[in-house]
């Protein structure tokens, strides 16, 4: 066993980069692994004091307020913060407001959970019972209101030089409302159209990485033109997490997923395999709709055999040759930012984001 192997085993990381370096290792990447590491270590200050500042939320205690916690204690990836705070430290520091900002974008991604749980009626989340189980659908909507209350407070405070900081959230924020109207429309209906799916996904899912990028780039002082490449790298690096979640969704991890396999799917909603799955092969089409509907009585294994048919038509490859491109896209981007650890760190996660289909 090399000396990193049992460094890592001895000290396991917590958070989103401890999973990834722990599936490094698992799949005998060691360089991936141990780049990894370093971008744990380059963060791991700004990560502990945003960890520190969402265990400390602790509003008055009614429903509401309950339901806001009971989210916020279930730790989920934080994948979003990292991003907030490797932006900032592309300018050679740890600037002041980054925590600040790093806790908006965790509130944000917060409260559209706490939605999303009430619209598609959610049982799980991160394993454990969702916040409308525990204390209903309306304090969990008041939650998620609650919480992007907080958030734009956190931005106020965090970016106060900075207005343009603010302004770009409220954009992103209606951004990510209209991309849930157009996903709306379609609810009870198989909506197959990839150009659909992707202002779908570029709204819900890549408008905040977009922003977490482009606010941590603001806050740390970088020029407009970084910035802005820093917001392009943010937006394509979501559509390549939200199709690498499209995959898991189908022929992932339960234990890691936090939530049944095919819930997509029963729900109707079109993933990006599936879509390329329909565009090779039409004839799946049936299929795909006796799952999405509510009076279904589907006999035990349906859904792995279309899943199976998914993977025959092509459209795991498919969406993995996808989120290949849009990492490649990301990593085009980064050439506007200046070099340096921050910079390097930000090419390792879109390799890491791959790899988590695998």
């Amino acid at each position: 066993m090399s000396t990193s192997v049992q460094q890592y085993t001895n000290n396991p990381r917590s958070g989103t980069l401890g999973r990834l370096e722990g599936l490094a290792w698992e799949q005998d990447l060691e360089p991936l692994a141990v780049r990894l590491g370093r971008v744990f270590d380059l963060v791991a200050g700004e990560m502990a004091e945003l960890d520190a500042d969402l265990t400390a939320i602790r509003p008055d205690d009614g429903p509401v307020q309950k339901s806001a916690v009971h989210l916020l204690d279930l730790a989920g990836k934080r994948l979003r913060p990292l991003c907030v705070a490797l932006a900032a430290r592309a300018s050679g520091e740890a600037p002041d407001g980054v925590k600040d900002i790093a806790v908006a974008v965790e509130l944000i991604h917060s409260a559209t959970l706490l939605h999303d749980d009430v619209v598609d009626l959610g049982d799980a989340r991160r394993g454990e019972p969702t916040a409308r189980l525990v204390y209903g659908n309306a304090a969990s909507i008041f939650a998620g209101d609650w919480l992007l209350i907080e958030a734009i407070r956190r931005v106020r405070r965090g970016a106060r030089t900075r207005p343009d900081v603010l302004d770009a959230m409220l954009d992103a924020i209606d951004r990510m409302i209209g991309a849930e109207s157009v996903q709306l429309e379609g609810r009870g209906r198989l909506v197959c159209d990839r150009d659909t799916y992707l202002a779908v996904v570029r709204g819900k899912t890549a408008a905040l990485f977009a922003w977490a990028l482009y606010a941590g780039g603001r806050v740390g002082g970088l020029p407009e033109a970084a910035c802005k490449a820093l917001e392009a790298y943010g937006s394509h690096l979501g559509v390549a997490f939200q199709v690498v979640d499209d995959i898991l969704d189908l022929r992932g991890d339960e234990g890691t997923l936090g939530k049944g396999l095919h819930a997509d799917l029963r729900e109707g909603k079109a993933t990006f395999p599936l879509i390329a799955a329909l565009e090779a092969r039409p004839s799946l089409r049936p299929a795909v709709e006796s799952l999405s509907r509510e009076d279904a009585d589907l006999p035990d294994g349906f859904c792995d055999k279309v899943v199976a048919s998914i993977a025959d038509a092509g459209g795991f490859d498919a969406a993995e040759a996808f989120a290949r491109a849009e990492t490649d896209a990301a990593l085009t981007a980064l050439n506007a930012v200046p070099d340096g650890p921050a910079k390097s760190a930000l090419a390792t996660l879109c390799e890491a984001v791959l790899r988590r289909a695998h």
